[in-house]
């Protein structure tokens, strides 16, 4: 298996469990990963701050980028990175993707990676939808990218906050298209 190049966005959107679990998963899968860029908005890091109580975003053994980075690596397709997943994805950052508004490293990102028809999982983390939302996650799906939103699932019969969250992020690594263990429908 050849190993994947994955930029990981971290938006302002509620849910940076998400994002956390996220970075310890592909940690764990480093046999499969070449390399992990990460970028995150202000919003996001005051957001883990709120939600998780540290600042230990950027505590990974992997590559982090400004915002507004755009000598970054992935604000090119030559860097021939694989996946982008952003998680949680904002409906703001959604929005500019759909319209083709590059204007941060994150949304010039995802331009790339749908330019280059490579995979893109936007991790959305709203409810309820607007029309509004409704039509930049068809955009996004028309030009190639795949909406997952933070829906967990229960048939694992989970027993922690975390284990409800990883039930999210075991879907989004199976995206991703790497091999881990997890809880498989009637195995």
């Amino acid at each position: 298996m050849k190993k994947k190049k994955i930029i990981v966005a971290i938006t302002g959107a509620s849910g940076s469990i998400y994002a956390r679990l996220l970075l310890e998963n592909l940690k764990l899968l480093s046999d499969q990963v070449e390399k992990v860029g990460v970028v995150m908005s202000d919003n996001a890091k005051e957001v883990w701050r709120f939600e998780l109580g540290n600042e230990d975003y950027d505590h990974y053994p992997f590559d982090f980028y400004s915002k507004m980075d755009f000598n970054a690596p992935f604000a090119s397709g030559s860097a021939k990175y694989d996946t982008m997943i952003i998680v949680p994805c904002s409906m703001g950052t959604l929005g500019r993707i759909a319209q083709g508004i590059s204007n941060d490293l994150i949304t010039r990102a995802a331009d790339v990676v749908l330019k280059e028809r490579r995979k893109l999982i936007a991790v959305v983390r709203d409810t309820p939808f607007s029309l509004i939302h409704i039509n930049n996650m068809k955009t996004v799906t028309e030009a190639g990218g795949i909406i997952c939103p933070a829906n967990p699932s229960y048939y694992s019969i989970p027993q922690t906050m975390e284990e409800v969250a990883q039930t999210v992020v075991s879907r989004v690594v199976d995206l991703a298209g790497l091999e881990q263990d997890s809880y498989r429908w009637n195995d």
